[in-house]
């Protein structure tokens, strides 16, 4: 009797130690599966940190500091750089430039790739030539694409001159500097912003369309009344894109006019340039990029801020 209780009570502990085991392992699992997503970030987090946080924390702390020629800090100083800028008219007079560069590249490049994708958009024999030869701007880079800009309009031997019989200095003159090379750029940018939204087009439901073709709605109707609406989240991405790489547009400014002639293309990019590798003031040139980061850091809220308001209005 008392053997056979003592190998019931075995049993039990046995049993007992099982289920503990399979509960602790099923526990553990959970936490795994719970950490998991959070491993899988720590290599991107090490990177985001070298490459993107670290140098950001050094341009603040550089821009609270006088540095030397070589870049590095030698005194802290505060706000001083800050309150030297804001007293310079050469530092507004690129703040200015840089929004009106802003304005003449987004309404431009975000009307004619919306045109061009309303024109590639209705199912028309070679079509697929449409979508090729619209979006190949954006295989080329800002490098030599200005480089090519730069013989096109040339004022003696360019090909536009010679053709319309000018004479005009497209990008010597201070008047037509920066309209020409914000017009070189939204030649630049509209083969992507024509991507994006020629996608957008064609993610549209058909049946909305064959609807609206069936009830006799025009073309020009289902563009107001259908397509763009439809096509809104699309076009607020291309034109937060657009914002973003107005304000951060060198490449060509620097090739096509190195900020003249005066200072009439001189935006804050080339400003921050100028001031770090030309004048050796580091000190200067990051104060620049940490205001440049708060314009875009405020225009991105405002935004985003918009585009909420305006779905939480349609979704009402």
């Amino acid at each position: 009797m008392a053997d056979g209780i003592l190998e019931a009570d075995a049993r039990i502990t046995v049993r007992k130690a099982r289920r503990d085991t399979v509960v602790s392992s099923a526990a553990r699992a959970r936490r795994l599966e719970r950490l998991t997503p959070y491993l899988c970030l720590i290599p991107s987090l090490f990177v985001f940190a070298a490459f993107v946080y670290a140098p950001f924390a050094k341009t603040v702390a550089l821009s609270l500091s006088l540095t030397n020629r070589r870049g590095v800090a030698v005194e802290f100083v505060g706000l001083e750089n800050y309150l030297e800028l804001f007293t310079s008219p050469d530092f507004w007079n690129s703040v200015a430039l840089t929004f009106r560069f802003a304005v003449l590249l987004i309404v431009p490049t975000i009307a004619f790739a919306l045109f061009l994708a309303l024109i590639a958009f209705p199912k028309l024999r070679g079509g697929r030539i449409f979508e090729l030869f619209f979006s190949m701007p954006a295989a080329i880079a800002s490098a030599p694409a200005a480089m090519i800009w730069l013989m096109i309009t040339h004022p003696t031997n360019g090909i536009i001159n010679r053709l319309l019989g000018f004479g005009v200095f497209w990008l010597s003159d201070p008047k037509l500097a920066l309209l020409t090379v914000s017009l070189i750029t939204v030649w630049l940018s509209v083969g992507m912003t024509f991507i994006f939204l020629f996608t957008g087009l064609k993610a549209i439901p058909r049946e909305i369309i064959e609807s609206a073709t069936i009830d006799g709605a025009r073309y020009s109707r289902m563009i107001r009344s259908i397509l763009i609406p439809l096509l809104s989240p699309q076009l607020f991405f291309v034109f937060f894109l657009n914002t973003v790489g107005a304000f951060q547009a060198f490449a060509q400014i620097k090739l096509l006019t190195q900020g003249g002639p005066g200072d009439s293309t001189n935006v804050l990019v080339h400003e921050i340039y100028k001031d770090a590798f030309m004048n050796g003031r580091f000190d200067a040139a990051s104060a620049e990029s940490f205001i440049l980061f708060l314009i875009v850091f405020a225009i991105t809220v405002a935004q985003f801020s918009l585009e909420k308001r305006s779905v939480h209005y349609d979704g009402k």
